[in-house]
């Protein structure tokens, strides 16, 4: 089996639709894909409705947290959606996003960016908005090349000159309210320091203890050594080691199914789960 347990749909920050994301991830021989956008599940019910016939659907989602100021995404997988307490907070954190770019946008244009909402907007296309969205209207301007570039302390960097906080969990209390709701937690992408700084290896210790499931061990923005002490740390604290994609379609060079999670792993975070289950495709929605 081929399974990618990470990728994001126009849901949240990737350009493919829910269902060209299934359709994408059969042709790319996968088995299982997980739809994991950014604090949102308004994408799962396309999903599963799109989906071939021989490819499972992983209802999840990745929720933003921050630890002792340092921004981190939890991975959520078959929770019970409709959970009160966990759908609250989902809301806090989406609803938030909004407010968020367009502060981000203003910095922008304080900057002398020529950016808009009706721009960022657009581009979201209906989905959360997000920095990604933000990055690629400064491609689209030409203030950047590449939506990667936009990541720097001169823009869209944690601390940069155009950055702006959100409404974000406490990881602790996000594993806490994904466990009530019957679903699994993996840590995503924790060692991906490009992106910033990364939690120290104490805390996911102390998630571990709290109730944390898993880590992403073998991602696109982990090296070699770190996927080796990522996986020796793993094994250390009894958590389950994912390997995903984080595909986001033409917004990264990623693909699906660059990274796989092991079938072994996949089956033990099914057993563990009760919120929700992985749902096989039907062939697809007429006309999807």
């Amino acid at each position: 089996m081929r399974i990618d347990l990470h990728a994001h749909s126009t849901a949240s920050d990737g350009t493919d639709t829910p269902a060209e994301l299934v359709r994408h991830a059969a042709a790319a021989g996968l088995d299982v894909v997980a739809l994991t956008d950014h604090d949102t599940v308004a994408g799962h019910a396309e999903a599963i409705a799109a989906a071939p016939a021989g490819l499972t659907v992983v209802p999840g989602m990745e929720l933003s947290c921050r630890l002792d100021g340092i921004p981190m995404h939890l991975l959520a997988y078959l929770f019970d959606p409709e959970e009160p307490e966990l759908a609250r907070e989902r809301e806090l954190v989406r609803d938030d996003r909004t407010p968020r770019a367009q502060t981000m946008i203003g910095k922008l244009q304080a900057l002398g960016v020529g950016i808009t909402w009706e721009q960022v907007s657009r581009i979201a296309g209906g989905g959360s908005v997000g920095r990604p969205h933000i990055a690629t209207a400064l491609v689209e301007l030409g203030v950047v090349p590449t939506v990667s570039d936009a990541f720097t302390a001169d823009w869209l960097a944690d601390g940069g000159r155009a950055y702006a906080e959100k409404h974000e969990l406490d990881p602790f209390e996000a594993v806490r309210l994904v466990k009530a709701a019957g679903g699994v937690t993996v840590f995503a992408h924790p060692a991906a320091v490009k992106r910033g700084r990364c939690v120290p290896e104490s805390a996911i210790a102390e998630l571990a203890a709290a109730g944390l499931d898993g880590i992403e061990v073998d991602h696109m923005d982990h090296d070699t050594d770190t996927r080796a002490r990522l996986r020796g740390l793993a094994g250390e604290l009894g958590l389950l080691t994912t390997g995903s994609s984080d595909y986001h379609g033409s917004r990264k060079t990623c693909r699906l199914g660059d990274y796989t999670t092991d079938p072994e792993v996949y089956g033990e975070i099914t057993r563990r789960a009760f919120g929700a289950f992985p749902v096989p495709g039907a062939g697809g929605a007429a006309g999807a």
